[in-house]
């Protein structure tokens, strides 16, 4: 898979990128169980748990507004310039976490200062998914543009297994006091570090020909107005698709640490352990996913995710319930996020490709992180409600429907491979 040196720096810069934002992000999830009694003190482990999930849901909230700002401006000043300001209010939130005292400090205060940081860094992301899709995309040559375009989600798994990674290192050096007290502070001092490097190596990304190109001509200027005036089936079409598949993205990957620790019994460690190396799996099947794109379509990689996650959901986590030996809850775990590479390794070019360039940022970002919020943002929260309540199972259900509605319209889509409007190669 060769690449044009330019396109390969391009990438290879934009991914760095990505990957820390993502690290940012997820570092939250992976620490949870650690920060949860700090911030929100309680006898009972679910409802600490679940209270830190519903931070993290109203940090998805927020991604809609980053999304409409931040696609509008990648759109209207060019896609490094969006990539740029969202590393910035990504740094900001981590740093935020890493200061704030905990409620037994400082009261209530602690929460909403963390709520709000979650809120800029929900901002930020919901800008860098349409940025970083758009700009891999545009930069990927037509020929292997599934396959560079999936290291788009390498790096996003890349984030959240370089977060628990980070998270198995300090546990086997740290007690469980002192993660408890100080030791997950770390994660985010570090992402804040690591932001600023970011934002130096952002400033130096060469721009898209296909942003330069747009420039050029007379075309009416990037709107939410102008989006679904002028391309509502794409828009609906993205929110559509997207919502079978990053509700079991969240539900496999983001969720199931909880799950395995709080449902099936491992510990902590074990978990975590668990979904390092399942992820580490994961991340590596995304480039296969999108180079197969490249020789047979976007289609049908989209169709088998639906299918075989319509029929596998529902037994794997029954399945999971009662299971003691960590290798097969790996081998499970590894088999649902093998079928979620068919919508991950290609979701953010299917969505690129469905747009022309003067709204493309925009249209990826807004209605993805619109359907993110609603069915990506609340999976933990709902799942964990349910379970409160002793229905457990109606998220497996949830899910499944979920990805059968997606299904529907994989069926009924154009294979964007085939009919792409990113016209430059």
């Amino acid at each position: 898979m060769t690449a044009k040196p330019h396109r390969l720096r391009s990438i290879i810069g934009g991914s760095a990128g990505n990957l820390v934002e993502w690290y940012d992000w997820y570092a939250y999830s992976a620490f949870a169980l650690y920060f949860a009694s700090a911030f929100f003190p309680s006898d009972n482990r679910t409802i600490e748990l679940l209270n830190t999930a519903l931070v993290f849901a109203v940090g998805f909230l927020v991604r809609p507004i980053g999304g409409w700002l931040m696609g509008i401006y990648s759109d209207r000043h060019g896609r490094k310039a969006g990539l740029t300001l969202s590393v910035t209010l990504m740094c900001a939130g981590s740093v935020a976490i890493a200061l704030t005292p905990t409620y037994e400090q400082i009261g209530f205060v602690a929460p909403l200062i963390l709520t709000l940081a979650r809120m800029a860094q929900g901002l930020s992301l919901g800008g860098e998914y349409g940025a970083s899709a758009t700009y891999m995309s545009e930069m990927a040559g037509r020929k292997h543009r599934g396959f560079w375009a999936s290291f788009q989600y390498v790096t996003l798994i890349g984030g959240q297994l370089t977060a628990l990674a980070l998270l198995v290192l300090l546990q086997s050096i740290l007690t469980e006091a002192q993660m408890d007290a100080w030791g997950w502070r770390i994660p985010f001092a570090i992402g804040g570090v690591l932001a600023v490097v970011v934002f130096w190596l952002r400033r130096r990304l060469v721009e898209t020909e296909s942003f330069r190109n747009a420039q050029d001509q007379e075309l009416p200027r990037s709107s939410a107005l102008t989006l679904f005036r002028d391309h509502p089936r794409e828009a609906l079409t993205v929110m559509a698709l997207t919502a079978g598949g990053t509700l079991a993205f969240y539900a496999y990957s983001i969720y199931m640490q909880k799950f395995l620790a709080n449902t099936s019994g491992f510990s902590r460690e074990v978990a975590s352990g668990i979904m390092t190396g399942a992820l580490l799996v994961f991340m590596l099947l995304q480039p296969l996913a999108g180079a197969l794109s490249d020789r047979i379509g976007r289609k049908p990689l989209l169709v088998g995710f639906g299918v075989l996650g319509l029929v596998a959901t529902w037994p794997a986590f029954v399945f999971l319930e009662t299971v003691h030996d960590p290798w097969i809850a790996f081998a499970v775990v590894c088999g649902l996020l093998l079928i979620n590479s068919g919508y991950s390794a290609i979701s953010g070019v299917v969505k690129a490709e469905m747009f022309p360039a003067h709204i493309r940022a925009l249209g990826v970002a807004f209605p993805y992180a619109i359907a993110n919020a609603i069915f990506g943002g609340t999976a933990e929260s709902l799942a964990l409600w349910l379970k409160k309540i002793g229905w457990e199972r109606g998220f497996y259900a949830y899910v499944t429907a979920m990805i059968g509605l997606s299904l529907i319209v994989y069926l009924r889509m154009r294979d964007t491979r085939d009919h792409s409007r990113i016209l430059e190669d």
